[in-house]
Formats: C-alpha cells, structure tokens, sequence
C-alpha cells in the first residue's frame, strides 16, 4: 500500500515563499494524479492544487498565480511551490495520489504551514 510523506512545512511571514515535498512510497506503480489539498482550523478541506502524470494542473482560485505544482514522474513525487504567502494561506496541508481517474485517493499526514508576522 502505498505511503506518502509530506516535508517543507514551517512558519514564515507574509509575501514569504516555502516549498512542499511529497515522496509515495511502498508501490513501484506510478500515480496518476498527485497533489495538494489543505484545512485550516473549522473549515472544510479545500484543493490547492493537482497535476496528472500527463501534466494536466488544476488549482484552486486562492492559489493562482502564486503557487506552482510540479512533480517527478518516475519518483512519484510531488512539490508545490509557494510564493506571496497571505496569512490566509495558514493551514494543514494534505498530499494525495491516486492510481486511476476512478480509485481511492491516498493521504499524507499533513504538514503545518504558518503564514504570520
């Protein structure tokens, strides 16, 4: 079964710039989709951004413009970088995958990202 593990999490302090890491391991399969989802305290899970194997990104409205999501095929994983981070942007984030369009979504722990002066 196959295993994510975020890194790159942190406090930094508005218009700042961090970068997440995700590595899956456990399955020599590659996944099809990979991306990022976050929650902050008493809200709902929203997505940030994905990217398929094909290169396909769909992103939140929030994010556009300033995070950017890329992956390594062939390492199964996933980075996303952000930069012009708003306090808004404070949040547990959640790395995913999947195998198929159609398949269960796996999940990372979650790294804490901290956006404050």
């Amino acid at each position: 079964q196959v295993q994510l593990v975020e890194s790159g999490g942190g406090l930094v302090q508005p218009g700042g710039s961090l970068r997440l890491s995700c590595a899956a391991s456990g399955s020599s399969a590659s996944l099809y989709l990979m991306g990022w989802f976050r929650q902050a305290p008493g809200k709902q899970r929203e997505l940030v951004a994905t990217i398929t194997s094909g290169g396909v990104v769909n992103s939140g409205d929030s994010v556009k413009g300033r995070f950017i999501i890329s992956r390594e095929n062939g390492k199964n994983t996933v980075y996303l970088q952000m930069d012009n981070l708003k306090p808004e942007d404070t949040a547990a984030y959640f790395c995913t995958g999947k195998y198929a369009v159609i398949g269960r979504n796996y999940w990372g722990q979650g790294t804490q990202v901290t956006v404050s002066s």
